[in-house]
């Protein structure tokens, strides 16, 4: 299961990214406000996440994110 630390949220417009590590470079992957787990509408930066890929568009992105810990 991916994990990665969320690095921006607009709470205004319920976008953010989740930046993860590939081997050796980052992966960041966009996500929408409705694919926090809990239901909740917002996420702090710097929140460790683990979350599932999903394709949208034919692109990757983070959902069902989850605090870690």
């Amino acid at each position: 299961m991916p994990r990665g630390t969320v690095t921006s949220f607009d709470e205004y417009v319920g976008l953010g990214e989740v930046v993860g590590s590939a081997d050796v470079e980052d992966v960041r992957y966009l996500f929408h406000c409705v694919e926090i787990a809990d239901g909740s509408r917002a996420i702090e930066v710097g929140t460790e996440v683990e979350f599932d890929l999903i394709v949208k568009f034919g692109a990757e992105e983070a959902s069902q994110l989850r605090p870690v810990g």
